[in-house]
């Protein structure tokens, strides 16, 4: 398969990014098809609005794959997973904006609290 150099370059900064960066990265993504799903819904273009909310649910395991049960803070990241998860479904199922408008929501916050983490010193952070 014959990448274009921007998949090329974006293969290469997901090969050598930090954990926190990692996150970060999946974290724009969800963000990013959680709008597209929502101008899906807000066009009625619900091809286009089920396409990306279930690619931000793929993201979502995703995260929920990456967790650390070491910590305890993987199981209340969990619990806010699984409901963002049942909101994303709800809103493709019944085409809900303010379900997504709310996942949206969480995950910039959460976003937000991974780059706070990333400046924090690699012995803090462990990366």
């Amino acid at each position: 398969m014959i990448q274009s150099p921007y998949q090329k370059y974006q293969q290469a900064q997901a090969q050598t990014a930090s954990k926190p960066k990692l996150l970060i990265m999946l974290y724009d993504g969800a963000i990013r098809f959680t709008r597209a799903g929502i101008d899906g819904i807000l066009d009625e273009d619900y091809g286009k609005a089920n396409y990306n909310l279930c690619k931000s649910q793929a993201i979502i395991h995703e995260l929920i794959s990456a967790l650390n049960f070491d910590y305890p803070i993987a199981q209340d990241l969990l619990r806010i997973y699984e409901y963002m998860l049942h909101c994303l479904i709800e809103a493709n199922v019944h085409k809900d904006v303010s379900k997504a408008r709310e996942v949206e929501g969480h995950l910039t916050d959460l976003r937000e609290a991974w780059v706070e983490v990333s400046k924090l010193p690699s012995s803090v952070t462990g990366s």
